[in-house]
């Protein structure tokens, strides 16, 4: 696909009834995200990696609201088999409307220590698999000449770097750049892409699964606790409306005013004495 295109000029994006893929939906962002999109009237497919039971407890809530959910295993680092799944996920939808890329993984190793099997995981995972979903979902939302919207979940790390996580950042800031070049090559097929930078947020990956982030202290960060799910989940909705049509090629940043301190400070100061003069 090259050149300019032709601008389609029959595409509604205000009234259609929705079908969603939203990856690593098993716990966490993923199920907050498959949850509220249901609540908003999408259909959605749920892919897992590791928590099938996870994965169906997420179609249970999905179809409590009324839509349709259905399941596939993703594993983003069987490249380019990973693709296949959204290909088949959208099959099974009747089409694609909004494609969430949430499936990643992190790391905690300085530079000098790292090894090139944990870096090469970490950059398959978070960025490599990210582009041939993406990928796969632009292609089917291009065919169908409907427009879309397309969603990545980064972090502030996409933004700011943090130490021990050389590979983390290195993905996450080329997700970023992908999702740059996407919203331009994307536009002219009333497509948008965007991506979500959470800072830290109470889920699984941060070792704080299903807790109520408003009891837990954290004076590094300007609103003084870590954020819930469901307060990423209601951006990436937002981001899936029609309500955010002329917002591509953002990163809107979801931290409670992490990254206004840098995000070593946010995660480390231990006392509120940064408060005052």
């Amino acid at each position: 696909m090259s050149g300019i295109p032709d601008l389609p000029t029959n595409i509604d994006t205000t009234s259609r009834a929705q079908r969603a893929i939203v990856s690593a939906a098993d716990s966490g962002i993923g199920r907050a995200t498959a949850v509220a999109l249901a609540a908003a009237g999408s259909d959605v497919g749920i892919t897992w990696h590791t928590d099938e039971h996870g994965a169906l407890d997420t179609a249970e809530e999905v179809r409590a609201h009324g839509a349709r959910a259905v399941i596939a295993h993703l594993d983003t680092t069987d490249i380019p088999a990973c693709g296949d799944v959204i290909d088949r996920l959208a099959e099974e939808l009747g089409g694609l409307d909004v494609f969430v890329n949430n499936a990643g993984t992190g790391g905690a190793t300085p530079l000098l220590d790292l090894g090139y099997r944990e870096w090469n995981e970490i950059i398959t995972t978070d960025l490599s698999g990210a582009f041939v979903c993406i990928q796969r979902a632009a292609r089917r939302m291009v065919a169908a000449g409907t427009g879309g919207r397309i969603i990545a979940v980064s972090s502030v790390h996409e933004h700011q770097p943090r130490v021990g996580s050389s590979a983390y950042d290195a993905a996450k800031h080329g997700l970023g750049g992908l999702v740059k070049t996407a919203a331009l090559e994307l536009a002219p097929y009333a497509i948008t892409v965007n991506t979500v930078a959470p800072g830290e947020i109470a889920t699984p990956m941060t070792s704080q699964t299903d807790e109520d982030p408003h009891g837990t202290e954290r004076p590094g960060i300007p609103l003084g606790r870590p954020g819930h799910a469901r307060e990423i989940a209601a951006v990436i909705a937002f981001l899936s409306s029609s309500a955010s049509s002329y917002i591509t090629g953002s990163s809107i940043v979801v931290d409670g005013g992490m990254l206004q301190m840098g995000p070593q400070a946010g995660s480390h100061l231990t006392s509120n004495e940064w408060r005052s003069v």
